[in-house]
């Protein structure tokens, strides 16, 4: 194979995917199309690719009107072969590190607001709390919309509706921060090798964090969580009765915000979450719980 009038690295080809590093090369390019149309790339788009591999999404964001493309790679050997692969395209640009800890922003002072991930299923909830935030801390950087594929068991979750099986404090925590939306499932005989499980891509659009509020709650609020979903199958009063001082008239609180302590966890939505962490106050938090 030639590109641009050199031999392919066949070294680069034949790489050996490190299960380590969570290594699956999305070949199906039925699916890689649909990631790069989910991700509605602009020429005033720079893009952040996690984990480009050996290359075949990385191609398609250049392919594409996107005006840069920086991608962060943590394997050595496949730095080799990407740079040899894309050195000719003044669009791209490429970094060798970890994702969970080096600066995310190219050295160009490009300014990313948008990103692509084939994400390692090992490292999924760190990367989603660096990229998208956690309840008590905003997110490094503000992105337009994140075009992730996750291990699909994952991806149910963030987009799962109250009252489904899959709802889950991950959901209520995610879904507070942004909107998901499900673009297709993708089967394991789409990698190469195929992982044990199917993966989905979703669409993750963050919403811009000006109620501070839920920032100064969110400690409070992801104790909450914890405390309720450590056991889904009980209704809230048997839960979260031990959360709050037994001055607290937590009966009154819970029906001024629309729910009952005589539901379950997964019936309650993001926003009634909120509205119950905000109206139980963190005064009245049990130091001893």
């Amino acid at each position: 194979m030639v590109i641009n009038g050199e031999e392919y690295d066949l070294n680069f080809k034949r790489h050996t995917p490190r299960k380590r590093f969570g290594q699956h090369w999305l070949k199906d390019e039925s699916v890689l199309n649909k990631i790069i149309l989910a991700a509605n790339l602009k020429a005033e788009d720079c893009v952040l690719e996690v984990g480009p591999g050996r290359g075949a999404l990385t191609a398609k964001l250049i392919e594409s009107e996107a005006g840069f493309i920086h991608a962060i790679e943590l394997d050595r050997d496949l730095i080799i072969g990407l740079n040899r692969q894309f050195h000719y395209e003044p669009r791209f640009s490429l970094k060798q590190g970890d994702i969970l800890s080096v600066p995310l922003e190219p050295e160009n002072g490009k300014v990313i607001n948008k990103v692509v991930a084939n994400i390692p299923y090992n490292i999924t909830g760190p990367l989603l709390k660096r990229l998208i935030g956690e309840l008590g801390r905003p997110p490094e950087n503000s992105y337009d919309c994140l075009v992730l594929l996750i291990q699909k068991e994952v991806a149910e979750r963030l987009v799962a509706l109250p009252g489904d099986s899959n709802f889950s404090a991950l959901s209520v925590r995610i879904q507070l921060m942004a909107s998901c939306q499900n673009v297709c499932d993708v089967p394991a005989k789409c990698f190469q090798p195929a992982p044990k499980v199917d993966s989905s891509v979703l669409l993750i659009k963050p919403f811009l964090l000006e109620d501070q509020n839920l920032v100064s709650i969110g400690t409070f609020l992801e104790n909450l969580l914890k405390i309720a979903f450590s056991g889904r199958r009980k209704k809230l009063r048997n839960t979260i009765g031990s959360f709050v001082t037994s001055n607290v008239p937590i009966d009154d609180i819970a029906a001024d915000v629309g729910i009952s302590l005589e539901q379950r966890p997964q019936e309650i939505s993001p926003s009634e979450w909120l509205a119950f962490a905000r109206a139980l106050k963190v005064p009245f938090f049990n130091e001893n719980a």
